[in-house]
């Protein structure tokens, strides 16, 4: 009587640290989440600045301003992790675009407040790569945890899913052209 009673408490204790380790797990996956979104926010605040700095030496670029603009806007109205890895993948081509652009400005690239910009956005760039890399690690823990056994079951059970991992598209590692 006292052995049933005893193996039946051990599984169900299995079973809640189980469920409370993969609730843990994917909070940990969320947070991380948000951390690429604060330093995401403040790339996105940064870079009309730098626009319009860009703007003041360099008119005839329109295309390249618009493009910034619209990555932006594409990014500011995505509402899933996937929707916001693509816009950030635009982004960061269209950033490069517009750094080129103001390579081929001599007194842009003296310019003060262009600079300080640019040495903020820099930073923010690693900012974000680091919390790419962090959020990376967190979801690849918790979907070992979703797919492993035994995990795996209280996972299916209680319907956890995998989360996507933050990919680099193809276009991201293209270097981008310009063409005057």
């Amino acid at each position: 009587m006292l052995i049933p009673i005893i193996i039946i408490s051990g599984l169900v204790l299995m079973l809640i640290a189980l469920y409370n380790s993969l609730i843990g797990k994917r909070n940990k996956v969320r947070n991380s989440w948000s951390q690429i979104d604060v330093q995401l926010k403040r790339r996105f605040d940064l870079i009309p600045n730098l626009v319009e700095i860009v703007k003041g030496y360099a008119n005839h670029e329109r295309s390249t301003f618009e493009a910034v603009t619209s990555a932006r806007t594409n990014y500011l109205s995505s509402n899933t992790p996937d929707d916001m890895m693509k816009a950030n993948g635009e982004l960061t081509q269209v950033l490069g675009k517009l750094f080129a652009v103001a390579e081929a400005y001599p007194e842009l690239k003296a310019n003060t407040n262009f600079l300080e910009l640019q040495g903020e956005l820099s930073k923010t760039e690693d900012k974000i790569s680091y919390a790419r890399q962090f959020y990376n690690d967190v979801a690849m823990d918790y979907n070992n945890s979703v797919q492993m056994f035994p995990s795996s079951l209280v996972a299916s059970m209680f319907n956890f899913k995998e989360e996507p991992f933050f990919n680099v598209d193809a276009e991201e590692k293209a270097t981008p052209q310009i063409k005057f």
